[in-house]
């Protein structure tokens, strides 16, 4: 099994990045498609969402001196959701639920009867066009969004070592940008606190 390791990341969002988006496209790139849902909550930060039908939770870390931020990947469960992979969903969100809502859910019940239902949830379903780069070792992305159908934009710089992440947005003129996580990105477009 591969080692799991905390990266660390630097976003923002957008929809135009001038002169840095020019230079990070002279890099080849691969691009990649998904869609997922994810799940807000008005209690949490935690990042959770699903992608490929399965249930992906994030926690933050830390936040260092040029706002970087460490993410570390918790739990990638499937579906049907087992009840301690549940459990431990619940937990992300802060939320409480009832003792007879703690079962197992399908996929479809999860989100219609779970989430859908619950006042300190919502969801956002992500359309992600995501063109990634190998630039300075780091992994560079630009993607094109779709939250709920509204068109946004996003770029990332990520890497184990926050100094090469450091190093390499400010070689790509990022800098000047503010560092905005999708947690914090969707609960402004949700209008969610």
């Amino acid at each position: 099994m591969d080692k799991i390791v905390a990266r660390w990341e630097w976003r923002t969002f957008g929809h135009a990045f001038g002169a840095a988006e020019d230079k990070i496209k002279t890099y080849p790139a691969k691009v990649r498609e998904s869609s997922e849902v994810y799940i807000l909550s008005t209690k949490s930060m935690d990042n959770t969402k699903i992608r490929d039908m399965l249930m992906d939770i994030k926690y933050l870390v830390q936040t260092n001196e040029n706002t970087l931020e460490q993410w570390y990947p918790l739990m990638k469960a499937d579906f049907p959701i087992k009840v301690e992979n549940l459990q431990q969903t619940i937990k992300a969100w802060k939320i409480d639920v009832s003792a007879e809502a703690i079962k197992e859910y399908s996929y479809e019940d999860f989100l219609n009867v779970l989430v859908k239902n619950h006042p300190d949830l919502r969801m956002v379903h992500v359309y992600k066009e995501r063109h990634g780069f190998t630039i300075n070792n780091t992994i560079v992305e630009i993607a094109n969004l779709k939250f709920d159908n509204e068109p946004i934009r996003t770029i990332a710089v990520e890497h184990e070592d926050p100094k090469l992440v450091w190093e390499t947005v400010k070689m790509l003129g990022l800098d000047g940008f503010g560092n905005i996580n999708y947690l914090k990105a969707l609960k402004t477009f949700a209008k969610i606190a």
